[in-house]
């Protein structure tokens, strides 16, 4: 079986997560057949695929040459696995310290910052809460700023940035930054004082793998 058709990534063209399995696929060279899922209709929640992730949330992978496993969820764990199975080329550094510095930075965006804005997050702002409009992009703004000015002062003071987040080599960082700032421009919104943050994702625009995984190349994507 080869690369790609071994594995099947459960997508949609504009989320930052599956953006970031992109990514990383593209700088290994390595494939997917992607499913669509539709967000905008709701499919996520349909029951066919909460048995593939009872969150109902994407993407998801599956590794068809380790049938019978479960599907892998949450876009870090698809990074950290496909670093596993295919080494080259390595998204993380080789000592323990810049490893667990690549991860910590990454974790700032994933983990800290973008699950406060993801769509079922504003759902329940509006549905519930009963946010407006103008609350919805100041939470929004609010959340996005906290993230990428704490990220731009640790690229700032310490040592180890580089070209890129951490030395002159993508990581898993690096993704996990593009994958916020590619989204600002999708809500109208500019996070100031983040030179170091805005020169690194420059450097990841321009290579092929970042723009190939472009939300705007994607399938389902408007015209």
């Amino acid at each position: 079986m080869n690369d790609k058709s071994r594995f099947e990534l459960f997508a949609y063209w504009r989320t930052s997560a599956t953006y970031r399995v992109r990514v990383a696929l593209n700088l290994k060279g390595l494939t997917a057949d992607e499913r669509f899922v539709n967000l905008e209709t709701g499919e996520q929640r349909s029951e066919a695929f909460l048995r593939i992730n009872p969150l109902g949330a994407i993407p998801a992978l599956i590794d068809r040459e380790a049938q019978p496993a479960p599907p892998i969820t949450q876009s870090l764990a698809i990074l950290e696995f496909l670093e596993d199975i295919h080494p080259q080329t390595p998204l993380l550094p080789h000592t323990p310290h810049g490893r667990a510095r690549v991860r910590s930075l990454a974790s700032m965006l994933v983990a800290d910052t973008h699950p406060l804005i993801t769509p079922r997050v504003i759902k329940y702002l509006t549905d519930t809460a009963h946010f407006d409009a103008d609350a919805t992009r100041a939470w929004r703004a609010n959340w996005l700023a906290t993230g990428l000015q704490a990220f731009e002062q640790r690229l700032a003071t310490e040592a180890e940035t580089g070209t890129f987040c951490h030395g002159d080599r993508i990581t898993i960082a690096d993704i996990c930054l593009a994958s916020i700032k590619i989204v600002l421009p999708i809500f109208k919104i500019e996070v100031p004082d983040t030179p170091m943050v805005d020169r690194i994702f420059a450097a990841c625009e321009t290579h092929e793998a970042f723009m190939k995984a472009a939300p705007s190349r994607q399938f389902g994507a408007p015209a």
